[in-house]
């Protein structure tokens, strides 16, 4: 019987929507572009939060990376001379006494920086040299393309072998045979036994550790060729640094052991260190902050959207009100013939709540191609997910159900007879 009734109750409602079409579209529409708001603000979020949050897991929530820096006073000292050598940074040691000094330390991968030309026959590009040890591919996981990775046989054997990144073997050995090619690397050859893939962050303040550019030899390959002072030249200057090692990822067996982790190694580096000559990073804490940036820009976002929706309520209670006075007659003869308010009351919900429910639905349909359309024209990344769309249909309904009860309720408190007599 209620179930008769309430088909009833949305009939009619549909029925008297229908003779004002146009008034019940511009209705509609605060609901639809809030709706589509609320869709459009948080796919958009999701997906720029989930880009950054990917960027960081690559750096694997277990790692610790230390990246040596110049400090501030070698800087300044070394743009007043014509000729200075700096040294600063990590040291050979610091690896050894980390690994020594850490229980929780599964392994480490130190990390030697040089930038020189790659060259094969008239090809020729400037590569960053990295010099490092077969861990590097078990803390940095890529995807290999071809080849293999370093091993322990080729830093025993002192072999001048080289991985190279795609970037890299497309510039370098196009047309070629890529594995088993020897390239020339600064003044030495060495033989291109893998190509792997990069995937370094593409601007923004999260840096992975790889480049596009990047070509990995033996650290002691490194060491043996190119030493530990870089030479730059400028303008009739020369700017001589001495750094052992640039980068030393340390991987712990846990999360738990991350933070404790880092923390006594920052103490045993401030020891063993008198100037600022490095930088620690904690991915997994960088991990835990985007969260958190993530659930308030979801929310700030939401509130954005919710402020559209909150105005597209109050058109319902405007129009709902306008057509409780217009109807004040029709409801003054349905009281007089018997119905009851409850009645009254559920003739105009279902009305506002069918406005708001389609509205809903045309939102949902251009809150879903806003995002399509966003990714497809400025190329940002968009996550479209359920809840949004739940969300965004329960505020639709409850918005109306919250401001098509006022007028209900007003239209169901009119008096029979004064309601009979209006004109």
């Amino acid at each position: 019987m209620r179930r008769i009734r309430l088909l009833r109750h949305i009939r009619l409602g549909i029925k008297s929507l229908m003779l004002h079409k146009l008034r019940s579209l511009l209705t509609m529409l605060g609901i639809v572009f809030g709706v589509a708001s609320v869709i459009a603000m948080l796919s958009i979020g999701e997906g720029a939060s989930k880009e950054a949050l990917e960027q960081i897991r690559k750096l694997g929530s277990t790692n610790i990376l230390i990246t040596s820096v110049k400090p501030a006073e070698e800087e300044a000292t070394s743009s007043t001379t014509q000729s200075r050598l700096s040294i600063y940074g990590l040291l050979y040691e610091d690896e050894a006494r980390i690994k020594e000094s850490f229980a929780a330390v599964e392994r480490t991968a130190p990390v030697k920086l040089v930038r020189k030309e790659g060259r094969l026959y008239e090809r020729a590009l400037e590569l960053r040299v990295v010099g490092t040890t077969p861990s590097w591919f078990d803390l940095v996981q890529r995807p290999f393309i071809a080849g293999r990775p370093l091993v322990r046989r080729d830093v025993d054997a002192h072999a001048n072998v080289v991985v190279l990144t795609e970037y890299g073997a497309r510039r370098l050995l196009a047309t070629e045979n890529t594995i088993g090619q020897e390239l020339r690397i600064g003044g030495e050859y060495f033989e291109v036994i893998g190509i792997v893939r990069s995937e370094a962050a593409q601007g923004g303040s999260i840096q992975t550790p790889d480049q596009e550019v990047d070509a990995y030899i033996p650290l002691n390959m490194a060491r043996a060729w190119f030493g530990d002072v870089v030479v730059l030249r400028s303008s009739g200057s020369r700017d001589m640094s001495k750094v052992e090692l640039h980068q030393l990822i340390v991987q712990v067996k846990s999360d738990e052991d991350v933070e404790p982790t880092a923390a006594g190694i920052t103490a045993m580096l401030e020891r063993f260190h008198k100037k600022a000559d490095y930088r620690l990073s904690v991915p997994l804490a960088l991990l835990r902050q985007a969260e958190a940036f993530k659930r308030t820009f979801n929310i700030v976002l939401g509130s954005i959207a919710g402020i559209s929706l909150l105005v597209g309520g109050i058109g319902i209670m405007n129009i709902m009100l306008a057509s409780v006075t217009e109807r004040t007659r029709e409801i003054g003869v349905r009281r007089a013939i018997g119905a009851r308010r409850n009645q009254i009351i559920a003739q105009f919900l279902v009305e506002t709540v069918v406005l708001s429910t389609i509205g809903g639905f045309i939102g949902i349909g251009i809150g879903v191609a806003t995002p399509w359309i966003v990714t497809r024209l400025a190329g940002m990344p968009t996550v479209i997910t359920a809840y949004s769309l739940v969300l965004s249909v329960g505020i639709s309904v409850t918005v109306g159900i919250l401001f098509g009860l006022y007028p209900a309720v007003r239209a169901a408190n009119l008096d029979p007879i004064e309601a009979l007599r209006h004109e």
